[in-house]
């Protein structure tokens, strides 16, 4: 069952995988596409450690590869990158990769809370154990911090109009299932406008509960010095905010010095550790669009470690 079609598959292996026999970090396995094609590029004294904070990911991944003992699992985020390469006695990295997309399954499937199709329980966090669940932020959150988290998450341009409406609403009736939700939006905008504002607000609610951005910064932060000299990290983005962190973190480490111009001699002590490998981001083909339309946001960056 193909819960996930890979994206730019053939992008990534051809960024990521330099080493047959090396060792590789999926932190975003979800249901095991770009990991299974990865491994059919591999040698069997190769090893790919991956997690993956969804549960239902995790368990559809174990039993995935449950004869493949080249792949280590862990139910956990991509920010623990340090503590699963110690369990593992892992030092550095031939290649680090992430996709940071919500896999189709889960914006298909309605008891993972993702879809605003479906008449579920207005969640949308990746791990159900921790945090809190979007409904408790739509019917706590004041009128100004939720009109803030749609337009800075999900710049979203009805963000006031929209977060206006859900406090009258939520004062006749607790806010909690996606159909009541989704309703409320669509009574303010436009039918023809309400699809992409559905899927706006819905984003900046899902990268909000789960810290999506920080997390991302704190995982490009931690992946660098994990990196072999000459190892790649390859990160799939699918819309702006992230993408922007992933470029700005990329120029940063492509830089060797940080000093005011002003200053003649450099006294900052930054050393360059990354070179930027695609100038600008690689996107889908014409013919992957048409065989895949949920692709059509995606942009590949890839580096390589000096």
């Amino acid at each position: 069952m193909q819960h996930h079609i890979p994206v730019l598959l053939n992008e990534c292996l051809e960024y990521l995988v330099t080493n047959e026999s090396g060792i590789y970090f999926d932190g975003t396995i979800g249901f095991g596409g770009h990991t299974s094609e990865i491994l059919k590029k591999l040698n069997s004294d190769s090893k790919v450690v991956a997690t993956d904070k969804d549960i239902n990911a995790f368990n559809y991944c174990k039993e995935l590869f449950k004869n493949d003992d080249r792949v280590k699992l862990f139910n956990t985020g991509f920010t623990d990158i340090n503590t699963v390469s110690k369990i593992e006695s892992i030092k550095l990295y031939d290649g680090i990769f992430a996709d940071l997309g919500v896999s189709s399954f889960q914006l298909d499937d309605a008891a993972s809370g993702f879809t605003y199709r479906a008449d579920t329980k207005l969640d949308l966090r990746m791990d159900k154990t921790k945090g809190v669940p979007a409904y408790e932020i739509i019917n706590k959150y004041e009128e100004k911090e939720l009109a803030d988290i749609f337009y800075k998450y999900g710049e979203e341009k009805k963000s006031r109009l929209i977060s206006k409406k859900i406090v009258e609403e939520r004062k006749l009736k607790k806010i909690t299932g996606t159909i009541e939700f989704r309703k409320i939006i669509e009574s303010v905008v436009p039918e023809r406008f309400a699809k992409k504002t559905l899927s706006r607000i819905f984003q900046a609610l899902r990268i909000y509960v789960n810290n999506e951005l920080n997390e991302l910064k704190i995982f490009l932060e931690k992946s660098v010095p994990l990196l072999k000299q000459g190892g790649r990290i390859v990160i799939l983005t699918y819309h702006s905010l992230e993408d922007r962190i992933v470029k700005d973190h990329f120029n940063f480490e492509n830089l060797d010095c940080i000093c005011p111009r002003e200053i003649p001699i450099c006294v900052c002590g930054k050393e360059r550790r990354l070179k930027i490998l695609t100038k600008k981001p690689l996107i889908p083909s014409e013919d992957e669009l048409r065989i895949n339309p949920r692709s059509r946001s995606a942009k590949l960056r890839a580096a390589v470690r000096l």
